[in-house]
């Protein structure tokens, strides 16, 4: 492939290219007994026998996982080599903070954190910066301390003496957490985010048991109660970190493009805002994570009004096609890069507030699918930004091959290759691809790959 010959940059030298990790996804390893957390609600669901017999879980376990903890210079090196600007990673709350804080102050908490902890991540962070690139923290992505929740109590017995976001103390103790993180971190943190995506984690602990997500339980009026909580939490840490940094803060938050019915399609947009309806004023940039579409029918006897059909966006069959003749992934997830774009414009519309893509990719364990779905989804984004829209940078998910929730090891969503037996990192060509688009600060190099094999962009399905 020759380099791109445009008259300018098309993304720009502002533009941050990167990549999202999480905290417990990405830290534990199978040869790094340090590296182990076993104080978060996940750890205990994914180890629960009842759970793995049950299929809720998969059986494998995060102590088997990449481990970011002590390996973390050799994926920061992978990310500064491929050119990238940004590297979001995850604080565990757990590690952070592993006995109770209920009877304590916000600024009381030095004598019972795990300050060897703050200083490993400390270290990760000054990695990461001293090679140039910007960190960006987020403070919560979906695993909490166990004596917040306890997943198996909830969902077994009813007991919700811990019951994680359903609880009314645990914004309260989220502001605590955010506050120490501030005072002892924010002098080296670029960017901060207090959440990521709060509309799934309250959605499907409460509402969808297939998603195996802790407490897998049916009570939707649950759903409504740790949403606000949720929303309260952002409130609460938003206000403690701008005490200790002047680095902006923001929220991660999952997008899905919604197509069908016009009047289901509303209900949808409507449902899918209303958090940051909500909090729009108390943040200083929104994170949009966005991996697929939605396509919805009015359905009355939903407490929503709508129903999502099967076949598009993340219903399909895995390594198939949707019925829009769409290629999908080993997750079963629709590729629809014109989604990216519907649903950034229509945000950046919405609001004024600066938007980062902080989540993208695809579960493709052959890396068959990736480098499409990457020139798909950047071709969107640098439209975008021909058209006068100013999206800040893209982090791909992820750097590297992770521990996906409930499916464990089994979904790749890696530009670079995990063997989870010996820990070693190999990247795929996907990750030669984006190491390119970087160089050449455009995809138009690649166009060609939106039509052959697969036609995955049609730009008559982009709104005006």
């Amino acid at each position: 492939m020759l380099p791109y010959k445009g008259d300018e940059d098309m993304f720009g030298e502002d533009f941050l290219f990167g990549a999202s990790l999480s905290g417990f996804q990405f830290e534990m390893g199978r040869n790094s007994p340090e590296s182990i957390d076993r104080g978060s609600d996940w750890y205990t669901w994914a180890h629960d026998k009842l759970n793995i017999e049950n299929g809720i879980v998969s059986g494998t376990f995060p102590e088997s996982g990449p481990n970011y903890w002590t390996g973390f210079e050799e994926f920061h090196t992978l990310a500064a080599d491929a050119g990238m600007k940004i590297i979001r990673i995850g604080l565990e709350w757990s590690r952070i903070l592993p006995k109770p804080t209920f009877e304590r102050w916000t600024d009381d908490l030095d004598d019972i954190c795990n300050t060897e902890a703050i200083e490993h991540y400390r270290g990760i962070i000054e990695d990461i910066r001293n090679r140039g690139i910007k960190v960006m923290v987020n403070l919560n992505h979906f695993s909490l301390p166990i004596w917040l929740h306890e997943p198996i109590r909830v969902n077994r017995y009813s007991d919700f003496t811990a019951g994680g976001w359903a609880d009314p103390r645990a914004a309260e103790e989220f502001r605590k957490f955010a506050g120490l993180c501030g005072r002892r971190l924010g002098d080296i943190v670029d960017m901060w985010s207090t959440e990521n995506e709060p509309n799934v984690l309250a959605t499907l602990g409460y509402r969808n048991r297939a998603s195996g997500f802790p407490p897998s339980i049916i009570r939707p009026e649950l759903a409504g109660v740790a949403r606000d909580n949720l929303i309260n939490a952002h409130l609460l840490g938003y206000e403690e970190l701008k005490k200790e940094t002047s680095s902006p803060v923001g929220l991660i938050y999952a997008m899905s493009w919604i197509d069908g019915e016009e009047r289901a399609v509303d209900s949808a947009l409507k449902a899918q805002f209303e958090f940051i309806d909500r909090i729009k004023d108390s943040t200083d940039f929104l994170g949009l994570n966005y991996y697929s579409r939605m396509v919805v029918e009015s359905d009355e006897e939903s407490d929503s009004g709508y129903r999502t059909l099967p076949g598009f966006g993340q219903g399909c069959k895995p390594n198939s096609l949707s019925r829009s003749g769409r290629p999908t992934s080993d997750f079963g997830w629709e590729i629809y890069p014109e989604g990216l774009y519907n649903i950034l414009k229509t945000t950046m519309r919405r609001y004024d507030i600066p938007v980062f893509i902080t989540e993208n990719g695809i579960a493709d364990a052959t890396d068959g699918l990736r480098p499409y779905y990457l020139i798909g989804h950047l071709k969107t984004v640098e439209k975008l930004i021909e058209e006068g829209f100013s999206v800040k940078g893209y982090m791909h998910w992820s750097l590297t091959d992770n521990y996906e929730w409930a499916s464990g090891l089994g979904m790749r969503f890696g530009l670079v290759s995990v063997d989870f037996n010996d820990g070693s990192l190999t990247p795929r060509p996907s990750y030669y691809l984006l190491k390119e688009i970087i160089k050449q600060d455009s995809v138009n190099g690649f166009k060609k790959m939106l039509k052959e094999p697969y036609d995955i962009f049609d730009e008559t399905l982009l709104i005006e």
